[in-house]
């Protein structure tokens, strides 16, 4: 958090594993701190929900950054909200979709009320193009769609892929395009 004074509002980075959310989140809070042309306080709490973001907050701070903004439940839109109607800079970062391609926890809310919104890719394992997805993989193979959406002390490893190579086994057909249509350039229209 950082200490001063300016008018408030939400900005949301979003994007797939590695993608550089967080450190676009520190690299603003950096900017900040220029901004203000004063020593950088900044001070990170590891917490479990937002009633202990609220009880970290220091009431001079006018920018409050949170990262893994997906792991939150629903209450964190209205803390946002919240703390923006008190004239803080909120900055948060997150997974825009979990491992499913599916929206993610309360980004969607956040995505919809943010004045600011930045989506970052990172680069496809397989092909190097822009990656927009996040691919879990469970013993060298693509995790179902019914898995878990969070695994505690599992052997998961996670990659960043392109839509075309991001593979969901399990998941409805209605959710994607037939992939050797997509590649090949063709239309899903009847």
């Amino acid at each position: 958090m950082l200490t001063g004074s300016s008018s408030g509002w939400i900005e949301v980075i979003c994007g797939s594993m590695f993608s550089g959310k967080t450190e676009e989140l520190i690299r603003r809070l950096r900017r900040a701190e220029i901004a203000r042309q004063r020593g950088l306080q900044v001070t990170a709490y590891p917490v479990d929900g937002c009633d202990e973001i609220r009880s970290c907050i220091d009431q001079a701070a006018d920018v409050v950054a949170i990262d893994e903004v997906q792991f939150f439940d629903e209450d964190v839109v209205v803390l946002c909200n919240e703390l923006a109607e008190a004239g803080k800079r909120v900055i948060c970062a997150g997974l825009d979709m979990d491992f499913r391609g599916v929206p993610f926890g309360p980004i969607p809310q956040l995505l919809a009320i943010a004045e600011r919104v930045d989506k970052l890719q990172a680069i496809c394992v397989v092909c190097g193009q822009p990656a927009s997805r996040t691919q879990r993989l469970i013993d060298g193979k693509p995790a179902c769609y019914e898995d878990p959406i969070v695994l505690v002390a599992a052997s998961e490893v996670y990659e960043a892929r392109c839509r075309l190579h991001h593979d969901v086994p399990h998941r409805d057909p209605s959710d994607r395009v037939d992939r050797a249509e997509r590649s090949c350039g063709g239309s899903t229209d009847s």
